[in-house]
């Protein structure tokens, strides 16, 4: 089971990409049609999410507005409203406020100081304390794994947009871009200090919806470290994918790899016993594909399906040599190398004692292993 909720970010702006302008009432940037996209979007998740910024700016209801989404979710075993989700640091929450009294089950999040405030001057929610600070993988783990949250609705603001993006958890944005211009320096802006600094984002997809236009984008880049990211995730689920292209064997294991740069950009793939030779291993394939001293490597993430073998009989270097040999110093595997062929086989230990930060998903281990399920006990 994934640790964290799918992570959507969702906001409007105008064209000089501010989320508001400074007059005392809300600027509304969607047009009516998209307003409804959004109640769609809200139907289909399992929270939605907001600061307490937002709160103290909109008073907002966050609801799913349309009685045929409700009765739908209803239909489906869910609650008729999704669960709704709010951080604060300080505690500092007006009681009276919307938010509190219209829709279903409420949580706040906040820190030990935050929770004290709250016990003091209690609104109608849960209460959940992360700590001396707010950490949003607590906070995205407690979801999934306290509440069975599945997919989770950000609406902002920009500062939770910025954190959840500079920190990798965010797994899609949808973004509606309105043909107006604010203007003010002053005014809230979308993205905050920092801005994201993890290269380009894949465009997903765009439509106009009368006067706005909807763009939706992931990102691609890869984590930092041993702390995976959103972007790990999906090139882990790619490699698990080419594992199932190899060519079947009883003597050998299939699995899938992908290289990628610092910024997101794929550098190469490739899959065991690719174009016809019988011996060759995923990891060995798609960094042969990469032009030798290629300054992006030293930088890259190597997404590996099974973890990268550290002895072979076919060839005279193993998988883990080849990537420490290229100056890799990131893996992600979904998978650790049972004793099948090689006893004790321990790649991801071997990488890891020479400095490569080692990652492993076991929630995509089932995915890895289904194309060797013949090999399997």
């Amino acid at each position: 089971m994934p640790s964290y909720p799918y992570v959507l970010l969702s906001a409007a702006v105008s064209l000089d990409g501010y989320l508001d302008d400074t007059t005392p009432d809300r600027l509304l940037l969607s047009s009516p049609a998209d307003f409804d996209r959004v109640d769609e979007v809200r139907a289909s998740v399992d929270a939605i999410l907001i600061g307490a910024g937002t709160i103290r700016a909109d008073n907002p209801r966050l609801l799913v507005n349309s009685a045929e989404r409700r009765a739908a979710r209803k239909a489906e075993g869910k609650p008729e409203y999704p669960l709704k989700v709010t951080v604060s640091a300080s505690g500092e929450l007006d009681p009276t406020a919307s938010f509190w009294h219209t829709g279903g089950e409420k949580i706040v999040y906040t820190t030990e100081k935050g929770a004290e405030r709250l016990r003091r001057a209690p609104v109608a929610a849960d209460v959940v304390a992360l700590g001396a600070d707010l950490d949003w993988r607590g906070l995205l783990r407690h979801l999934r794994e306290a509440r069975g949250v599945e997919r989770l609705m950000v609406e902002g603001g920009g500062t939770i947009h910025t954190q959840l993006l500079q920190q990798g958890l965010a797994d899609e944005v949808q973004l509606v871009l309105a043909p107006l211009f604010v203007g003010d320096p002053k005014a809230p802006r979308l993205f905050g200090p920092g801005g994201y600094q993890g290269g380009r984002l894949r465009l997903l997809e765009t439509r106009q919806i009368e006067d706005v236009v909807l763009m939706r984008y992931e990102p691609t880049a890869p984590g930092a470290g041993v702390l995976p990211s959103a972007a790990d995730r999906k090139w882990l689920a790619l490699a698990c994918e080419l594992a199932a292209e190899c060519p079947p064997s009883g003597t050998a294991f299939s699995v899938g790899a992908v290289v990628v740069a610092a910024d997101g950009t794929e550098l190469a793939r490739g899959h065991s016993r690719e174009g016809g030779d019988p011996v060759v291993h995923a990891e060995e394939a798609a960094l042969a594909k990469i032009a030798p001293g290629d300054p992006r490597v030293t930088s890259a993430t190597v997404y590996t399906s099974l973890e990268p073998c550290t002895r072979r009989a076919s060839r005279p270097v193993p998988c883990a040599r080849l990537i420490l040999d290229a100056g890799v110093r990131r893996v992600v595997t979904a998978w650790r190398e049972p004793d099948t062929f090689v006893t004790g086989a321990d790649g991801s230990g071997l990488l890891a004692g020479e400095g490569v930060d080692v990652v492993v998903l076991p929630e995509y281990e089932g995915r890895a292993k289904a194309p060797n399920s013949h090999l399997l006990p």
